[in-house]
């Protein structure tokens, strides 16, 4: 099973028209200036793009100068925005059919596995909420900045 990138494209996306707005807070970016940092099809930008834009975390222009922009500060938006922005759904799920209840462990696993599995989703929520796109582009930059003066 692979994992997920999608919250991981979302993000880049989003902090990449963070910090093209620094410097041109007015310019609409394309879906395929974002692709091109992103490595990836424009498709998959706009797919993506058009979820974002559902969630009310970036807003499309057309005409002339078409394209894309944030629709609210960097620092209002958090990982956990775009991660309900990408409509996720649960990371774990219990059985498609029940169980054997005449079996002891038909029965209580999926209880059992349920409070573990809300147990988890709670804290990544938690830790989501508590990183805001803003602080994920401050990070990355000085990352970068880290590596270039070694």
């Amino acid at each position: 099973m692979s994992a997920n990138s999608r919250l991981t494209v979302a993000t880049h996306i989003l902090a990449w028209m963070a910090l093209v707005a620094r410097d041109r807070p007015d310019d609409p970016v394309t879906s395929e200036r974002i692709a091109a940092s992103v490595k990836t099809n424009p498709v998959v930008i706009r797919r993506t793009l058009g979820y974002l834009a559902k969630a009310g975390l970036v807003q499309s222009y057309r005409g002339v100068n078409a394209g894309w922009r944030l629709a609210k500060p960097a620092d209002d938006i958090s990982l956990l925005d775009v991660f309900d922005a990408l409509e996720e759904g649960p990371q774990f799920a219990l059985h498609a059919t029940q169980p054997s209840q005449r079996c002891p462990v038909g029965r209580g696993v999926g209880p059992t596995l349920s409070r573990v599995y809300d147990s988890i989703d709670e804290a990544v929520r938690n830790t989501l909420a508590a990183k805001t796109i803003s602080a994920v582009l401050a990070e990355t930059m000085e990352t970068q900045r880290s590596k270039t003066s070694r």
